[in-house]
């Protein structure tokens, strides 16, 4: 099941809430593919989906899929230029460097609203510079406080402003959890976000907030602790945060960082 496919299943069973991706990798789909499927989720939600996209790891996916990873700015520059037109209802053919789209008929979707935000995991200053163009807003991954403030939400908003278009929707990604056992937690995270610190994006991006390692951006502690942890967040220009990783966490500890994230 592709992830538009599952979040089309949650939002058609709780209409109460908006659903979307994470980040879908745009290597190896074409952007086709996935027009259709978030067009398709739209329809199956009532308007109430949201892509996210983004470039994915080179260095793991080039070996995966046996296929040249193209320039990466240049690939994610050209699939927004054709991803765009196809989400609002327009089949334009398109001739790039890195891809090419010719739509056979009509792509339209019965019962899919054209307004289908576009997120992009935008960390770099480049890709950045062209989700505030060519997209709605970015899924920054690991990126801290400091991180935001100073190097992400100031490129994007630019970049957004002088390409005409709304201020950008800015969706924090942050690891976090409410816990009385607070290094048990740093422990289980360390595990299971060490393999970021191999990709050299990432390793950047935690080195721009001072850390040496992503389990550093861990929000773990009490209700009080969390609470602020989380609202530098938004004090940094964040527009939403998604807290991630609780499947690590006991059940009771997943219930108390619910909690406090309702609240917020």
């Amino acid at each position: 099941m592709t992830p538009p496919q599952l979040a089309a299943l949650v939002g058609r069973a709780e209409p109460r809430v908006h659903v979307g991706t994470s980040v879908v990798p745009m290597y190896p789909r074409h952007p086709l593919l996935l027009a259709a499927a978030a067009k398709t989720a739209q329809a199956s939600t009532a308007g109430r989906f949201r892509l996210g996209v983004g470039l994915g790891a080179r260095t793991v996916l080039e070996p995966q899929f046996g296929l040249p990873y193209p320039p990466q700015i240049q690939h994610l520059r050209e699939y927004l230029t054709v991803l765009r037109p196809l989400l609002d209802g327009d089949d334009t053919a398109y001739e790039g460097e890195t891809l090419a789209s010719r739509p056979v008929g009509s792509t339209a979707v019965a019962g899919a609203s054209p307004a289908i935000p576009v997120l992009v995991a935008a960390m770099g200053p480049r890709a950045l510079a062209a989700a505030g163009e060519l997209a709605e807003g970015t899924m920054p991954f690991l990126a801290g406080p400091r991180t935001l403030a100073e190097h992400i939400v100031p490129v994007i908003t630019e970049a957004a402003a002088a390409a005409g278009r709304p201020a950008p929707q800015i969706v924090a990604g942050v690891p976090a959890v409410v816990t009385d056992h607070v290094a048990a937690a740093r422990e289980r995270a360390s595990a299971a976000l060490g393999f970021y610190d191999g990709i050299p994006s990432y390793r950047k991006i935690i080195a721009a907030e001072g850390l040496s390692s992503a389990a550093d951006l861990l929000i773990a502690g009490d209700e009080d602790t969390v609470t602020s942890g989380l609202r530098r967040y938004f004090e940094a220009g964040a527009t939403e945060v998604m807290i991630t990783h609780t499947d690590l966490f006991e059940t009771e500890d997943r219930a108390r960082t619910w909690s406090i994230v309702q609240r917020l």
